[in-house]
């Protein structure tokens, strides 16, 4: 299996909703080529008319065929950091793919393996960490800083200075005000609106967040 002659064959694990919408970003970025998915599914399923190539247990051979870019497209951050941890200690890049409809400050950091979707904002010196996911229409102020494994669900806001720990779940349409911080493993529900700074483990909902 090998990519073409100017692009870098990728794969991306998992193959459900969240990964289709991957599927489609990376297809338009120049610097891969999507040969597959790895997924649980019959080998040969198509997936948006792209093919399961193998699940996880083929990796080894995968590598063996020239494989040596991969996307965790999980959606669930505890499973997605798990996938990814796997896929880079067989050697695997840990690949980080951006809509060509975000917008991203030149001067925002982007983790290993993190995705930018269509419409998403990252503005000055942002930090993103590794496989963290900023969906569509998310909007990232000025110095923030996003853990490892997060999720910041559509249509969040995030204010500048916000910062928010590892494996954390900003749900749909969220927004957070400036200088507020949550902690590791914290969920905050879908178009609430966080005030305070939230404990790690916990969760924040309503408006104001309680």
């Amino acid at each position: 299996m090998t990519g073409s002659a100017s692009r870098l064959p990728l794969l991306l694990i998992g193959a459900g909703g969240h990964a289709k919408v991957v599927a489609e970003i990376a297809v338009q970025d120049e610097a891969f080529d999507l040969v597959g998915f790895i997924d649980q599914h019959p080998v040969g399923t198509l997936v948006n008319g792209i093919p399961v190539v193998g699940s996880d247990e083929h990796l080894p051979s995968l590598w063996d065929t020239g494989v040596r870019h991969i996307r965790v497209a999980i959606g669930n951050n505890r499973l997605r950091a798990r996938v990814g941890q796997h896929a880079s200690s067989l050697g695997f890049a840990l690949s980080t793919l951006i809509s060509p409809a975000a917008c991203i400050s030149p001067s925002a950091r982007l983790g290993p393996g993190s995705v930018i979707m269509a419409g998403a904002i990252l503005n000055a010196e942002a930090t993103i960490g590794d496989l963290t996911i900023i969906n569509t229409n998310a909007s990232v102020d000025h110095d923030c800083k996003i853990g490892r494994f997060v999720h910041i669900a559509p249509g969040c806001v995030l204010a500048g200075n916000v910062t928010i720990g590892d494996r954390s779940f900003i749900g749909a349409g969220a927004t957070i005000i400036p200088g507020v911080t949550l902690g590791d493993d914290v969920i905050v529900g879908a178009g609430a609106c966080v005030v305070r700074d939230v404990p790690s483990g916990q969760r924040a909902v309503g408006v104001p967040a309680r």
